[in-house]
């Protein structure tokens, strides 16, 4: 009996013990590492991606002020003023607006110093067509003829003697940025008119 009482002491240990270590073990493992929340980059959505779009109502919706004078690197003086044209459906186009910046007080529509253009057509041949025969008249006037890059899209970059352009298409719809009375100087041209071009077939976020 004695032995017995002496291996239940011992057995009533051994559990104690065990029931020491099965406890110990929650307290001694490490906790589960926390994995953190990987947020894609936001560069990518703030990058100008060019769309077929809708003709906007307001310059604000084509090259919003801020961006303008941002991309000239200066304040360029008055409001944008806007002006929608006709339909014209015996060339196909469906949609026009011109917006007009850097208009000083007092002064009218032909002395802004850069003009965008937005025009949509019935299809995208016509649209391409359009372009092509506006480069080509360019071209017969005397006009310096250049593909440039506008972003993912090509265009066509004309210089004449008194005025410079970006004129290009995407889907149904045409662009053109216009420099007037060579506001920018020919050296920066490329540093700023692509720019523009992107930026007005660019809906806003």
């Amino acid at each position: 009996m004695r032995g017995n009482k002496f291996f239940v002491v011992l057995s009533a240990a051994a559990l104690a013990v065990c029931a020491a270590c099965s406890g110990a073990v929650p307290q001694t493992q490490a906790p589960p590492p926390q994995i953190p929340k990987i947020t894609p980059p936001t560069t990518p959505s703030r990058i100008p991606l060019m769309v077929d779009r809708p003709l906007p109502d307001d310059c604000e919706l084509v090259v919003p002020v801020e961006v303008m004078n941002a991309t000239l690197g200066q304040e360029l003086p008055g409001e944008p003023r806007i002006i929608i044209g006709i339909k014209e459906p015996g060339i196909g186009r469906t949609g026009k607006i011109d917006c007009y910046y850097g208009i000083p007080e007092k002064k009218n529509l032909p002395d802004a110093k850069i003009i965008i253009g937005l025009s949509t057509y019935t299809d995208e041949l016509t649209a391409r067509t359009r372009v092509g025969e506006s480069v080509e008249a360019e071209r017969q006037d005397g006009a310096k003829i250049t593909e440039v890059d506008v972003g993912r899209q090509k265009g066509t970059l004309i210089e004449g003697k008194e005025e410079q352009l970006l004129i290009g298409s995407l889907g149904k719809s045409t662009f053109v940025v216009r420099n007037r009375n060579n506001f920018i100087p020919q050296a920066k041209l490329m540093a700023v008119l692509p720019v523009l071009a992107q930026q007005c077939m660019t809906p806003p976020v």
